[in-house]
């Protein structure tokens, strides 16, 4: 809380080169690039970091194989070779891995076509990745016999990648790096609109959702990084754009792991898109559902449970169908689809609009809106963001500089090494398929040396805190400084992804959850404790009220 307050305190004290609204992974990368290149950057979100749309993806980056079916050849590329990038920058975190995919018999396109499709796909994204497979369906029984195979003609394997950890996670790293760079950022300050002065600067009107002290942020450039929000901002600030967002629905359920091996299993729902069961450590994400609505608030209805229920059950053989008490959890949001002018995608089928994104600019008033966007093209968006800043005539005194990606291979081998000399690993919890080193390393990059010293001079600081949640004393510690928590669903939600993989009558009676607490938040444990369940237990604000509030 302490950098919180400390950033809020300087963002009304100077003139910002450029202002970035929404912490959600354009917003993050937005800020991530500018301030490594040397702009001086503020960054604010209305709620907590990727507490948004970017806190509810499939955690896959993936290059877009659905869009071979409509030829859209220039983005898969596009999109493949941003994975590519992000494999190569963030080893430890974007990783490679398997979908192994099944055709029912009767399907629109035959298996070899199918296949030759992944070949295609390979080939556009440089042979990167391992080459794909086609597989028999006795093949897909023996490697996969979770599989129901009586209705299949086979199926092939192909390679994309995934996240680790969790999708908020990844976002947490650009805003985190943003930070070190020099950015003055907040969660829980929202923008109340924005104009221009008489000497054409920005002025914020910003609110901390906190404590409700209203302040303004001085700014050269204003960029828009709302997502879903990004229309309802432009109508604060006076802004007319090229596209504006049409908003698809995404819901997954969470449950025990199906299947030990670590792969995506891929199959084509009853309306035809692809539907992925995707490990998620000792858990499995299934999904997603693909439903138009009008409000960026959405819940999990009934019809979006059975939906997913009943397509996981009619494609694997389970000793016991899944029914809705096996949901551990549920992720729930929405995907804004960048559209031109008027058009809501009418003139598509709704299943086939592009998660591409856009950026619109007004370069007189220096005005910046992001539409659409995923986490596998995010790299690009904050490379393009930056270039347009330094168009608008703002300096960029650092234009070569990489703002993105893992310390260099070598600090990592240092970590190692040190780690080993201490035998970290050796506290390892024995349930953990995971060195401890690893862990550290993949979630706090260099701040993991510091990690080492706490071990080194308290080794119950390696002790994990929380049952079944593979986090330690010392991780909750650094969290309190360096990672801006200031409710417990940060921590449980974003920071980790404790409440997607632990029911919450566990997370509350572990006993290690009120010295976490107190580790995070102080005096205040108890009531942040008590904030979390109690507004877990009441009914959710209807759509009009929130977006009062995101407003």
């Amino acid at each position: 809380m302490q950098l919180r307050q400390s950033n809020i305190s300087k963002l009304g004290r100077v003139d910002y080169d450029v202002l970035v609204i929404g912490g959600g992974i354009n917003g993050a990368v937005s800020a991530a690039a500018l301030s490594g290149k040397g702009v001086r950057t503020a960054l604010i979100d209305r709620g907590d970091w990727a507490g948004f749309t970017s806190q509810e993806s499939s955690n896959l980056a993936w290059g877009g194989i659905k869009y071979m079916e409509t030829f859209d050849f220039a983005l898969v590329r596009k999109l493949c070779l941003s994975r590519n990038h992000l494999i190569r920058n963030f080893p430890s975190i974007v990783q490679e891995i398997r979908f192994f995919t099944n055709i029912p018999q009767g399907f629109r396109h035959s298996r070899l076509k199918l296949w030759a499709g992944t070949w295609l796909y390979w080939l556009i994204g440089n042979g990167f990745t391992r080459t794909p497979r086609l597989l028999s369906k006795e093949q897909i029984a023996r490697e996969e016999p979770i599989v129901d195979v009586s209705t299949s003609n086979g199926g092939f394997e192909y390679s994309d990648a995934y996240l680790f950890d969790n999708d908020s996670r990844f976002v947490f790293g650009f805003v985190r790096s943003a930070l070190n760079n020099g950015c003055i950022a907040a969660n829980y300050v929202e923008s109340q609109g924005s104009s221009r002065d008489d000497q054409g600067m920005w002025v914020t009107r910003a609110r901390d959702v906190i404590d409700g002290q209203e302040f303004e942020i001085r700014s050269q450039v204003l960029v828009n990084a709302c997502g879903p929000f990004v229309d309802q901002h432009n109508a604060l600030t006076g802004q007319k754009t090229e596209h504006r967002h049409a908003l698809s629905k995404g819901v997954h359920l969470i449950v025990h792991r199906l299947t030990p091996n670590r792969r995506v299993l891929a199959f084509f729902a009853s309306d035809g898109r692809l539907f992925f069961v995707i490990p998620m450590g000792a858990r499995t994400c299934i999904g997603t559902t693909d439903t138009r609505v009008d409000s960026p608030f959405t819940h999990v209805t009934d019809e979006d449970r059975e939906f997913i229920l009943d397509n996981i059950n009619k494609r694997l053989k389970l000793a016991k169908p899944l029914g809705k008490e096996d949901i551990i959890a549920e992720r729930w949001g929405v995907r804004p689809l960048a559209v031109k002018g008027g058009s809501g995608g009418e003139d598509r089928d709704f299943l086939q609009l592009s998660r591409k994104h856009s950026v619109d600019i007004n370069h007189p008033e220096r005005h910046i809106s992001i539409f659409g966007g995923k986490l596998t093209d995010c790299v690009n968006v904050g490379d393009e963001v930056s270039d347009v800043v330094g168009h608008m005539g703002i300096p960029i005194p650092y234009p070569a500089h990489k703002w993105y990606g893992e310390p260099p291979h070598a600090l990592r081998q240092e970590f190692e090494h040190r780690a080993r000399l201490m035998n970290l690993d050796g506290y390892t919890d024995p349930t953990s398929t995971e060195k401890l080193s690893s862990r550290y390393w993949r979630r706090y990059g260099m701040e993991a040396f510091d990690l080492l010293e706490h071990i080194r001079e308290d080794p119950s600081q390696a002790e994990v805190l929380i049952k079944a949640t593979e986090y330690t004393r010392c991780e909750l510690h650094h969290k309190s400084q360096h990672e801006m928590i200031v409710k417990l669903e940060d921590f449980l939600r974003r920071r980790s992804k404790i409440s997607l993989v632990v029911r919450e009558d566990e997370i509350r009676s572990s006993p290690g959850l009120l010295e976490a607490c107190r580790i995070l938040f102080g005096n205040a444990a108890e009531a942040r404790m008590d904030e979390y369940f109690s507004r877990h237990q009441r009914d959710e604000p209807q759509p009009k009220e929130m977006l009062a509030r995101a407003l």
